[in-house]
């Protein structure tokens, strides 16, 4: 009897080992599938972000410069290599058909072989094949239709970026009563510019489309614009650029309180000086002495205001506070993912 119990225990210890090296085999192979399953997502979060990137660098560059399908495929391949942990990842295309948007797909690449495929440390020892994965962005450039800012808004007619220039020609914008500006030749013609209804203050609060935007009559700027002039004048001196995106307007209606703006669009004057007043930050730069001036582009003493500049193009991220899309283009545009 007793040897019959002693065979029946070593059965079952037997057994035993036996499942125990089954469960082993199944934990081990879910283990090495998890590990290359995550080091599969890893490596496809690092794709997403190259082919945002890129899509988004090259939007900004193709529009600020215009640039080419090999300069738009060059700027790609450095974001994705530089957004890969092995500094290698391969750009499978850069389409760029759509106007005004452009779409990056990238795919994997081993940084040590070359090979277009993901090597995966431990289900390959279970026959599983190499791992392909890829990602795509659009990026796209909008136009647009609302911001708040600096509370002055422009006409159409008096400014030059009709070629879609980077940068438009240096020219005076001179207010004049009576609703007139003076183009860079010194003529006048119709439209000007004006003060705006504030939403706080030094802020005007504007939109595209069909609502007019209320005028703030008067020769001289709003009281409350004393701080961000001063912050203007400290940023030229400090030998950086100041560029404001104005509101522009096509058409003027009515006069003093009643008077309001057509806003058409949204355009970025690199600042060079400017004169809304007298005296005091009101006045920088304005006079024919000041560096880089000249007596055409000088604004006049007296009660003549005018602000000095040029009109460039400008892409935005995050920096612009206004909506896209839909606004018409005058060269200040919204970057952003679409897809």
């Amino acid at each position: 009897m007793r040897r019959l119990k002693n065979s029946h225990a070593e059965q079952e210890r037997g057994a035993a080992a036996a499942l125990v090296a089954v469960i082993m085999l199944v934990l081990l192979g879910a283990g090495a599938l998890a590990v290359d399953v995550g080091q599969i997502y890893a490596e496809r979060a690092q794709l997403q972000n190259a082919a945002d990137a890129g899509a988004i660098a090259i939007a900004q560059a193709c529009h600020a410069t215009g640039c080419t399908q090999s300069e738009a495929e060059a700027i790609a391949q450095d974001f994705a290599n530089g957004n890969s942990n092995d500094e290698s990842s391969n750009v499978q295309q850069v389409d760029m058909s759509v106007a005004n948007q452009v779409t990056v797909r990238t795919t994997t690449r081993d940084g040590k072989s070359g090979a277009g495929f993901l090597r995966q440390m431990f289900s390959s020892a279970l026959d599983a094949p190499p791992a392909t994965v890829g990602a795509h962005a659009t990026a796209a450039l909008e136009f647009p239709t609302r911001g708040s800012g600096f509370p002055l808004a422009i006409s159409n007619h008096c400014y030059n970026l009709s070629a879609a220039l980077a940068t438009g020609q240096v020219q005076k914008i001179s207010y004049k009563p009576g609703g007139t500006c003076t183009d860079p030749s010194g003529h006048a013609i119709p439209g000007g510019w004006g003060w705006l209804d504030r939403s706080s203050p030094c802020v005007a609060t504007t939109q595209t489309g069909n609502n007019q935007m209320g005028s703030d009559p008067g020769n001289n700027p709003p009281t409350d614009c004393q701080a961000i002039l001063t912050k203007w004048k400290a940023t030229i001196l400090a030998g950086e650029e100041v560029k404001v995106a104005f509101p522009i307007f096509d058409n003027a209606t009515n006069q003093g309180q009643n008077g309001q703006f057509h806003i058409i669009g949204y355009a970025t004057f690199k600042i060079w000086g400017w004169k809304f007043g007298n005296n005091g930050v009101y006045e920088f730069r304005n006079t024919s002495t000041a560096p880089g001036m000249t007596s055409a582009l000088a604004c006049s003493g007296g009660n003549d205001r005018c602000v000095i500049g040029q009109f460039i193009k400008f892409e935005s991220i995050d920096s612009f506070t206004g909506g896209a899309s839909g606004g018409t283009n005058l060269g200040t545009v919204i970057v952003k993912l679409i897809d």
